[in-house]
């Protein structure tokens, strides 16, 4: 027997959203789902008129739900807001290289500019060759701290006033987990807050999408026929936020609300009282933003250059202890060479 939808329309359901278990049909479910994120961004006060928004574009489903809807809503509501994508090549066969292609039928769909940075030409290594180094147990390491920094040099370049990512609820409940299980506290909250960075050191970036579920977002991107790039990172499925995920999935299982739960949960946590926070800057040697000295991604990129990979993972005791060994490595190359030179 058809269900009617709960809203009230006279229409037949044709489907149950998963934040609430609701029967809902399409245009109900559009509206549902467009209004939470405009309330996500009146009641954070994310945009202003005139202001410059960098999208960050993968071609996955999320960065492209997140175009499509704040260039709805921009236009709904009259935001006012210029928006462009931002691209980061990551330099992945198979992966990166086809989900740009995804990005490029995003930028003619909806009339936004398009901007693709390389990690090649940022730091001189693709993923593919950074891998063939450090193997596939760090790997992620090397692309999260890259692409971090990648989105920051790229906004630079365009002139934009804040990047908006297109993390959704999900992503930030499994980055609560991950940052429990790990006993950082003091990433805690900061990890839910739905705009962070800003001052004079970085350009601020938002998440529209962070109360809006992941299953949610494939619905609506399913029933609005949009075009995104599905297949997962060939490198990603060694990633411990893997872990984080399929907990959060178990716990969906028995209570849906368990990831809005988590994420407030998150929001409430007071250690950030009590706990010493970093104290960020701009990195000596790339100028951006940095909690130490050199920035994570100049450490990293140090290693890979010195053919250390594994320089600016774990302590950074351990770091320097590599460096020293093999500075004194040199020296010692260097003083032999120069005895020989006397004979």
């Amino acid at each position: 027997m058809p269900i009617n939808c709960a809203v009230g329309c006279g229409n037949k359901a044709v489907l149950k959203r998963p934040k609430t278990g609701d029967p809902f049909c399409k245009e109900c479910f559009f509206n549902a789902f467009e209004n939470e994120i405009h309330f996500t961004i009146t009641n954070n006060k994310l945009f202003t008129p005139g202001l410059k928004v960098a999208i960050g574009a993968s071609g996955g489903k999320d960065s492209t739900v997140l175009a499509y809807v704040l260039k709805t809503l921009n236009e709904r509501y009259n935001y006012g807001v210029e928006l462009t994508l931002l691209s980061i090549d990551e330099g992945i066969t198979g992966y990166r290289d086809d989900s740009l292609e995804t990005v490029k039928q995003n930028r003619d769909d909806y009339k936004m500019p398009l901007k693709i940075l390389s990690y090649q030409e940022l730091y001189g290594w693709t993923m593919d060759k950074i891998v063939e180094q450090i193997g596939r147990s760090n790997n992620c390491t090397f692309c999260g701290v890259f692409r971090r920094q990648a989105l920051e040099r790229g906004a630079k370049l365009l002139g934009v006033d804040c990047i908006a990512t297109g993390h959704n609820a999900d992503d930030i409940a499994e980055t609560v987990l991950m940052n429990i299980l790990r006993g950082d506290t003091a990433r805690l909250r900061r990890c839910t807050n739905v705009r962070t960075g800003g001052g004079q050191n970085s350009i601020p970036r938002i998440k529209p999408l962070k109360y809006a579920y992941e299953k949610e977002i494939v619905m609506y991107a399913h029933y609005k026929k949009l075009v995104y790039f599905s297949t997962e990172c060939v490198f990603a499925p060694n990633a411990y936020r893997g872990h984080a995920r399929e907990l959060l999935k178990d716990m969906e299982k028995v209570d849906p609300e368990a990831i809005l739960n988590i994420i407030h949960s998150g929001e409430q946590m007071r250690f950030n009282d009590f706990v010493k926070q970093p104290t960020r800057g701009k990195c000596d040697r790339c100028g951006f933003l940095s909690s130490q000295q050199p920035c994570k991604a100049c450490t990293l990129l140090e290693g890979l250059n010195r053919g250390l990979p594994k320089l600016g993972i774990g302590k950074k005791s351990k770091g320097d202890r590599m460096i020293a060994s093999q500075d004194k490595q040199l020296a010692l190359r260097e003083k032999s060479n120069l005895v020989k030179n006397d004979f």
